[in-house]
């Protein structure tokens, strides 16, 4: 069950992060879903950490990733607070670059999500 949350809410970040890119900048909508997206992605990458079933129970190649994701979302935050327009831009596009590569390889043949989505 907890693989589902996390999937469906990938897919959710994933689409309110495409729906950030592709809107006006700075204006208060563009807040509210950054913000949203920002505490989605919160749940969906801290709570990645403990998903380890490909491993043995160890953690994998895309845990690295998920750490990087939570790196970069800190730099984005502390960027556009600090005025950094084009560093907070370059971040944030980054951290979807990110998402978009940990769901492709998350929903490759093999591995549990595929298997869970088969039976979808």
């Amino acid at each position: 069950m907890f693989i589902w949350l996390h999937f469906i809410a990938a897919v959710f970040a994933i689409m309110l992060g495409l729906i950030n890119i592709v809107s006006e900048k700075g204006t208060a909508r563009h807040r509210m879903v950054g913000w949203s997206w920002l505490l989605i992605m919160s749940f969906v990458t801290v709570p990645s950490l403990w998903i380890r079933e490909i491993n043995d129970g160890h953690f994998s190649w895309i845990h690295f990733l998920t750490i990087w994701i939570i790196i970069s979302m800190g730099i984005a935050i502390l960027s556009i607070r600090k005025g950094n327009v084009r560093t907070h831009a370059g971040f944030m596009l980054g951290t979807m670059l990110g998402s978009v590569i940990a769901g492709i390889f998350a929903i490759m043949p093999g591995r549990f999500i595929q298997s869970l989505i088969g039976h979808f």
